[in-house]
């Protein structure tokens, strides 16, 4: 089987989605930004602009279709480490139990590397896929997954976070200046924001689609006896 080519398939589908899903909400708030109608200011004295509501609603529904993706991206990225599993007919979590230990802060993707590593016989130090976002991919669907208050449509990351991640990639801009000029945000009880722009989606779905590309010949040659 092209494992490689079915997560191609479906990595295309998300970008597809996320533009055709975007664009009625990026349409609002060009249009609320340019005055335009139906959000032509009517005369006022009020010093707060006009249609902040439905400016800030459709933010809100771009947010959460990002993450809507990077959800969808990470169960593709399990679906391929699944598929090789059965193509090779091998069982990783019976053999690296403690690899997807989730009590120990391990999740699916350190859990398959581990375990491909092994079958590769690599230390994946010549992979030139950026890990750190991968298991952010797989982060971020958790938690987009499992809000944790009713009160608000805004989606967080889990607060543990920066003790892997000290600068999480999938945050707001404010957030993410804060942190990199050392402004704060220190807090045990502070949870970032989980923000997925296009750009940054886009370069998850470019990491993905990497990841599968260099496994995808080795783990060839391991199911046909070629190494």
């Amino acid at each position: 089987m092209e494992v490689l080519w079915f997560l191609k398939r479906r990595t295309a589908f998300i970008r597809r989605y996320y533009e055709t899903a975007a664009a009625p909400f990026l349409e609002i708030i060009r249009k609320i930004d340019a005055e335009e109608e139906p959000y032509v200011p009517p005369y006022s004295e009020d010093e707060e602009p006009p249609f902040v509501a439905e400016w800030m609603e459709a933010n809100t529904a771009l947010e959460i279709l990002g993450a809507t993706c990077v959800s969808m991206l990470s169960e593709a990225l399990k679906l391929y480490f699944m598929t090789w599993e059965r193509e090779l007919g091998i069982e990783c979590q019976k053999r690296f139990p403690g690899a997807f230990d989730r009590k120990k802060g391990n999740g699916f993707v350190n859990g398959y590397r581990e375990c491909f590593g092994h079958l590769l016989k690599t230390d994946w130090s010549d992979c030139p896929v950026d890990f750190a976002l991968i298991e952010q991919i797989a982060m971020a669907r958790n938690d987009a997954q499992h809000p944790k208050q009713i009160t608000d449509l805004q989606l967080t990351h889990n607060e543990k976070i920066r003790e892997k991640h000290p600068l999480p990639f999938f945050l707001n801009e404010h957030e993410e200046q804060l942190i990199e000029t050392g402004q704060g945000l220190d807090y045990p009880w502070f949870a970032p924001t989980l923000v997925v722009t296009k750009k940054k989606l886009l370069e998850a779905i470019r990491q993905v689609e990497l990841l599968g590309k260099w496994m995808e010949e080795p783990l060839f040659d391991v199911k046909y006896g070629r190494r």
